[in-house]
């Protein structure tokens, strides 16, 4: 009788073991790797599901209870997670319990981007929500919190190749940018600043004007010093990025009826600078606004190379515009006979 109790107690203590392995280190096998995003406020089932969806799973019972059993099923970290065949339940609900997340996303924000643009391809790249990144970017006492003295965070959302975890806070996102921006923008810049008689806010308006005005760096001073000139003299500035700025279709080719847009973004109309940068400028806008070329330049026109043509006169300059215009004749009369 002890003997049958025995072999009784091993049977069920194997079948128990062997259920036990099957609930928790049994592998799941598919054919290669397996994503599944986890987001913010999403529940233990919810999880469950994209994990079945993605076709990782044995057994959704299994893993039902080996989240019962680990404990794991309030404790779900957000982001984005790769899974490998073999990988057993355990080893699956660890990762998500610990938030072992794919590597950083790697993502490039090029110069004289917008930060509603910035936002739309972080919201592409990374699941954020852009609405509240631009809530953040317009919120001065989150500005004030960063150090910066403006009423808006545009301009100081510094472009460069940044890593990024998936869904991370926006919050978390700016500061890493705005830092970005303080380590180029050093003491020495803003001792340079000074000296100039600006703001850092005005040159980083400066800046962001230069920054959509020429694709050529050799370029950006030249025009920096143009900038400087006319507002020396009491200029408009003129400046077309600062019309585009207001265009809800643009950017696109300007019309006559563009340049009387009332806004004090409008530089055809309102003497000065604009009010806040235009977007978000490079470190060699940056540099071209704090260090101007010396010149007698006042004007200057695109010369149809992807350069521009600078013109001390009015006159000159409107001799640089009607070649400027012909050249662009005689081009649109080659492109249309082929």
């Amino acid at each position: 009788m002890k003997q049958r109790l025995v072999i009784l107690l091993l049977v069920v203590i194997s079948a128990g073991l062997f259920f036990l392995y099957e609930i928790l280190w049994a592998p799941n096998t598919f054919d290669g790797d397996r994503f599944i995003i986890v987001s913010k406020g999403e529940t233990f089932q919810q999880v469950v599901d994209s994990l079945e969806h993605a076709g990782i799973l044995r057994s959704r019972f299994l893993i039902d209870l080996a989240g019962r059993i680990l404990g794991s099923t309030t404790k779900m970290q957000i982001g984005k997670y790769r899974f490998k065949s073999g990988m057993s339940n355990k080893e699956i609900l660890e990762d998500l319990q610990y938030g072992k997340t794919i590597e950083a996303v790697t993502i490039t924000i090029v110069e004289g981007l917008r930060a509603s643009k910035q936002a739309s391809l972080l919201a592409r790249e990374l699941g954020i929500d852009s609405a509240r990144f631009m809530t953040f970017v317009h919120d001065s006492v989150f500005a004030e919190s960063l150090v910066i003295d403006a009423h808006s965070l545009e301009g100081y959302l510094m472009p460069n190749t940044y890593n990024f975890y998936w869904q991370a806070d926006e919050a978390d996102i700016i500061k890493q940018m705005v830092g970005e921006f303080w380590t180029v923008f050093d003491d020495s810049f803003r001792a340079q600043a000074e000296s100039l008689g600006k703001s850092i806010n005005e040159i980083l308006t400066l800046a962001s004007i230069i920054e959509l005005e020429t694709a050529i760096d050799s370029e950006r001073a030249i025009i920096a010093g143009v900038y400087y000139n006319r507002l020396r003299k009491g200029m408009r500035l003129q400046a077309d990025p600062t019309i585009q700025y207001l265009l809800e279709d643009g950017p696109r080719p300007l019309r006559y009826s563009d340049l009387y847009l009332e806004s004090a973004y409008n530089t055809y109309r309102h003497e000065g600078l604009p009010p806040g940068p235009i977007n978000n400028p490079g470190k060699t806008s940056i540099l071209a606004a704090l260090y101007p070329a010396s010149h007698k330049y006042l004007f200057f026109v695109a010369n149809g190379l992807g350069g521009h043509r600078f013109s001390r006169t009015y006159n000159e300059h409107v001799r640089a515009v009607r070649q400027y215009r012909k050249f662009r004749a005689v081009q649109q009369a080659m492109k249309e006979t082929g």
